[in-house]
């Protein structure tokens, strides 16, 4: 039993002495000359700016240090803007991307004027701005790519701001091919169908039906003319929509646009209507506009024309005989809004939000019917947007639908500046990256 209890005893001690020595080397590293501050000096920047050394940020396994790890092995470019626009903070991925450029002075380095711009918008309205644009890169004349780019900038502080670039090049190279393939073979078909419209008014004249009693006409003859008609609606119903698939690649971005110009709402008016005279004169819809005389918007005139156009179409279309489709216009300094009423079929709520997609309809029952593409009103949606506006609807099912279509009543603020691709750099000196 002694042994046992000089046994128990010694282990206390050993435990006792093993806390004492565990507790001394701690206290010990906390009073060492090695947690004092480093002397050495931050790393400077130009213009007296210092940027963050690997012992300010708290080490390698610092929590500042894993920060400024993560930002570095993002792809999206990362470069931080102070009050004066100087880059204070750079990502390699930035770098990459060319969003720096040479300084004023030898061996300083600036932000590309696009951020500029946009770190400026931002501080003056506080709200986060976001724009993607291609830009040139090489030298001049090269055949390289441009660089499609999404840029967001956001605001840190009152004088701080973030800008944030993706890399959308392959994207925006798809885009291109989708719409170069849309338009080249929508120009191929409109020769095939231009001759499949001919030969079916040659096949109407030919198998006109004779001035007899129904009954003394040939079955043969009858049934000829019915497929003769049936082609020569489909054949137009096809150059309907390979006309308006050319619209809507040439709006996409397939084909600059033109520069805005003031264009006269009662020509716009009077071409309207004088285009849909024929299909609301077969189902008896009057057409009437109210509004103001001499009012302009700024843009392409035929656009709008081919805008309002549409939203009449597609009210005639969707309405029954003997109907009204009403032409409003209100107006203010900065807008000016059409609004196109029909005492139609209406929208159910489902249908609302999808109605401007490319080939929707509502009611596939009437569009089969009438011949519609169900790309009118996506046309109208692209031509708004071209134009800095936008297209709305208000309807009730049965009791008709608003279409609203908002255009600017001034010219449009000047474009963001492009400089010189040989100006951009991707490997600019003097600022350490992040």
């Amino acid at each position: 039993m002694d042994t046992v209890l000089g046994i128990a005893l010694l282990l206390i001690a050993l435990a006792v002495g093993v806390a004492a020595g565990l507790l001394l080397s701690r206290i010990g590293r906390s009073g060492s000359p090695e947690r004092a501050a480093d002397p050495t000096p931050s790393k400077p920047i130009e213009g007296g700016r210092k940027i963050d050394t690997e012992d300010e940020r708290g080490g390698k396994s610092g929590l500042k240090g894993l920060g400024r790890k993560s930002l570095d092995s993002l792809r999206v470019g990362v470069v931080v803007l102070d009050g004066e626009d100087q880059p204070v903070l750079v990502n390699p991925a930035a770098r990459a991307m060319g969003l720096l450029r040479s300084g004023g002075a030898p061996g300083t380095i600036a932000a590309h004027p696009i951020l500029r711009t946009l770190a400026g918008q931002v501080r003056r309205t506080g709200v986060r701005r976001e724009v993607e644009l291609d830009l040139p890169r090489g030298r001049a004349g090269s055949a390289s790519a441009p660089l499609g780019l999404h840029l967001r900038a956001v605001a840190l502080n009152s004088t701080h701001v973030a800008v944030e670039a993706a890399d959308v090049t392959e994207s925006h190279r798809l885009a291109r091919v989708r719409r170069d393939f849309v338009a080249n073979v929508s120009h191929e078909l409109k020769t095939p169908i231009g001759a499949l419209q001919l030969l079916a008014e040659a096949l109407l004249d030919a198998t006109e039906l004779p001035e007899t009693p129904p009954e003394e006409r040939s079955e043969d003859l009858i049934a000829a003319r019915r497929f003769a008609e049936r082609i020569h609606h489909e054949s137009a119903r096809m150059g309907r929509l390979v006309n308006e698939l050319l619209e809507l690649t040439r709006l996409q971005g397939a084909e600059p646009l033109p520069t805005p110009e003031p264009v006269a709402l009662d020509w716009v008016i009077a071409e309207v209507v004088d285009r849909t005279r024929t299909t609301s004169s077969a189902k008896n819809i009057e057409v009437v506009y109210t509004g103001p005389k001499g009012a302009t918007v700024w843009g392409s005139d035929s656009q709008v024309a081919t805008a309002v156009t549409n939203l009449v179409e597609n009210a005639i279309a969707y309405s029954g005989e003997d109907t009204r489709v009403a032409l409003t216009m209100r107006q203010d300094e900065d807008w000016i809004e059409i609004d196109v009423t029909d005492q139609g079929i209406g929208i159910a709520p489902h249908d609302v939000d999808r109605i401007f997609e490319r080939f929707y309809r509502a009611d596939q029952a009437r569009s089969r019917s009438t011949g519609g593409t169900g790309l009118g009103l996506a046309i109208v949606k692209h031509i708004a947007t071209n134009h800095g506006g936008r297209v709305a609807v208000s309807s009730t099912l049965g009791g008709g639908s608003t279409f609203t279509l908002r255009l600017p009543a001034r010219p449009p603020e000047s474009p963001l500046p492009l400089p010189a691709a040989i100006e951009i750099e991707s490997g600019a000196a003097g600022l350490p990256s992040a």
